[in-house]
């Protein structure tokens, strides 16, 4: 199938459960009469780096009912089949009413929609389950529901193409950030902070299959869990809250003894290790160091810093080269000006320049739906769309599924 230019819109609602996050880009193959010396082999020759425009992008916040739906769900020890099988369909419906008012503000005509869907469960690494072990992940949000509504097909469920390849099914926006980002002498890390936090590192002059990405661990999930349980709010704007506090270093510093940050790369993670049970124990810590809930507060800003900045102290900076880094910010964690001042107190020493992803025309609540329609474009042309380096897959696969109007 030759590649076409299409318009796209990528749907994407992630860990911290918040709501939906709609971009809508024009994608184009690669220029034909040009040298890419992006060209890369992906397991698909000569990859070469579609071009991408970004059109328009909106953000829809989840109705109260269906946000409390979600987290009870995510990683949730029991529930029935009937809740279940009703919030997939709740959330294609919320997801294809998101799409849809999209298209309607910008007036636009959607040619293809990739949605990432609403992580449920995640388990990368295999676990024995009913006499056999294997790994495993659910994204929920009934594609045919975006598909029927919109009149345009649907490509879903992303990542068990990956993991099936021997990966660990994330993550995936390191496609995109290479499409973007990549630059012949700056070398970039471009790091996302939802509310789980991931990187895809960049060397100068380097290509796709050469690529660094893994989760970082926290990003805005602990912090959202302790402003609505400390403060009734869904967020701490700003970090205006933890900007009066101070960092408990007792808590801190045990907190920072967890496994998961000294495992290498790849790795992901999820709600199974940082979610409610996790920012509870947390919360709990703190309480025995402080009676003060903005010390709290800050001390998880500090908790998601501090594990960035050894990520890429340990993990990244040794292949940068030598060559100078932007360090670009993306996610709803890069409108945290708390949590931004201490990666910056981090990062600069070690050389690294911090940036948002707006500056690079890419907004930085609008990359990560841009990603999955960049994936959905590269799943409808039958090209790869994961990044071996970046999620341990033995092979670079096609992924996901489509849904036809």
């Amino acid at each position: 199938m030759s590649a076409r230019a299409m318009t796209v819109a990528g749907v994407m609602s992630g860990t911290s459960a918040d709501g939906i996050d709609v971009a809508v880009v024009r994608i184009l193959p690669p220029h034909p009469n040009r040298r890419n010396k992006g060209t890369v082999r992906m397991g698909h020759p000569h990859f070469a780096r579609p071009r991408l425009m970004l059109l328009a992008h909106e953000g829809f916040a989840f109705p109260a009912a269906l946000r409390k739906a979600v987290l009870a769900a995510m990683n949730a020890k029991s529930t029935s089949t009937a809740e279940l099988a009703r919030l997939n369909w709740r959330l294609g419906l919320a997801y294809a009413e998101a799409v849809k008012e999209t298209a309607r503000r910008h007036n636009l005509q959607l040619d293809l929609i990739g949605c990432h869907g609403q992580t449920l469960y995640h388990q990368p690494r295999a676990e024995v389950y009913a006499g056999r072990k294997f790994s495993c992940t659910w994204q929920a949000g009934e594609a045919q529901a975006i598909a029927s509504a919109l009149g345009a097909p649907v490509v879903s469920n992303f990542r068990p193409a990956d993991l099936l390849a021997g990966g660990q099914g994330a993550p995936l926006v390191s496609l995109l950030d290479y499409v973007l980002f990549a630059d012949d002498k700056r070398g970039r890390v471009l790091q996302n902070i939802g509310g789980i936090a991931n990187l895809t590192a960049i060397p100068a002059g380097a290509a796709a299959d050469a690529a660094i990405a893994f989760d970082t661990g926290p990003g805005d999930m602990i912090i959202d869990w302790l402003a609505q349980r400390l403060f009734g709010i869904p967020f701490d704007r700003n970090g205006a809250l933890a900007a009066k506090g101070s960092v408990l270093a007792p808590v801190l510093a045990q907190t920072l003894r967890h496994p998961y940050f000294r495992i290498a790369p790849p790795r992901t993670s999820g709600r199974e290790q940082f979610g409610r049970e996790y920012a509870a124990k947390f919360l709990d810590a703190c309480r025995r160091q402080s009676k003060n809930p903005e010390d709290a507060l800050a001390t998880a800003t500090a908790l998601t810093a501090e594990t960035i900045a050894r990520s890429y102290a340990r993990f990244v900076l040794p292949k940068m080269k030598g060559h100078g880094a932007d360090f670009i910010l993306s996610g709803g964690g890069a409108r945290n000006k708390t949590l931004v001042a201490m990666l910056a107190a981090r990062l600069e020493p070690l050389g690294a320049t911090l940036r948002q992803s707006d500056e690079f025309g890419m907004p930085a609540e609008a990359k990560e739906a841009a990603a999955f329609a960049l994936l959905a474009w590269q799943t409808w042309h039958r090209l790869p769309g994961n990044v071996p380096t970046a999620t341990g897959a033995r092979r670079a696969v096609v992924l996901g599924q489509v849904s036809y109007a």
